[in-house]
């Protein structure tokens, strides 16, 4: 077997720890014991470390000096954040693609809505939000603003739990239809016709964001329990 250089090892382990970090495999607030974790990913601490550090820096994970890395907690106020900055950033890109955007990267995408179909089917939960993460990553690709795309690609990571919860209970079929409703719009080139119909479709109230938390502590500490 070639020998892995030290940026790709740091990239694996970044990529496993990110996984658990986003699935809540740690519990919320819980340290995490660099030791075991070495030991389990078959690395060394450096590269851990090093890992670990840069989940901390994309708000990933927390870490408190002197005491370590700590799984980051179901926090009401930070998700509402979350939301409120998904909301600005993605409504802004959408104007901004009202300008760039080409039909035929609108036109690819409404053709990924009528692949992936507006009924759920058999696709578990996690494949559901990965779908509607492509098609919102898509979208905000249009704009041609990559650093816009990038803090996009971060938030979806941070909520990408409770949007777990939150697309359970969701009606796929509307979902999709905004989707639809949005790219049209925009192929449309009438802000009024695709805007509003985004920043609705995104927004989500600090109760609604509770919800989901509460449901979310109760899916983490009952698989606990089972296994």
């Amino acid at each position: 077997m070639a020998e892995t250089s030290s940026d790709s090892i740091v990239e694996v382990v970044y990529e496993k720890l990110k996984l658990m970090s986003v699935n809540y495999e740690f519990k919320p607030g819980e340290r995490l014991n660099e030791g075991v974790l070495a030991k389990a990913l078959g690395v060394s601490r450096t590269p851990l470390r090093e890992a670990l550090t840069r989940l901390f820096s994309e708000g990933l994970l927390l870490f408190v000096p002197g005491k370590g890395f700590f799984c980051r907690k179901l926090d009401v106020t930070e998700v509402f954040s979350l939301y409120e900055m998904r909301k600005i950033i993605e409504v802004e890109a959408l104007r901004i693609s009202l300008d760039r955007a080409k039909d035929e990267d609108i036109d690819a995408l409404l053709a990924f809505l009528d692949r992936t179909g507006p009924e759920p089917g058999d696709r578990s939960v996690d494949e559901l939000v990965k779908l509607d993460e492509t098609f919102h990553e898509s979208l905000m690709a249009m704009s041609g603003n990559a650093e816009m795309l990038r803090v996009l690609q971060n938030i979806n990571a941070r909520i990408r739990f409770v949007r777990w919860i939150d697309i359970e209970g969701c009606d796929r079929s509307a979902s999709q239809q905004d989707h639809r409703d949005v790219l049209l719009g925009l192929k449309a080139r009438d802000a009024d016709a695709c805007i509003p119909v985004l920043a609705r479709h995104i927004n989500r109230r600090l109760d609604q964001i509770s919800a989901a938390l509460k449901e979310g502590y109760a899916q983490i500490y009952m698989t606990a329990g089972v296994a």
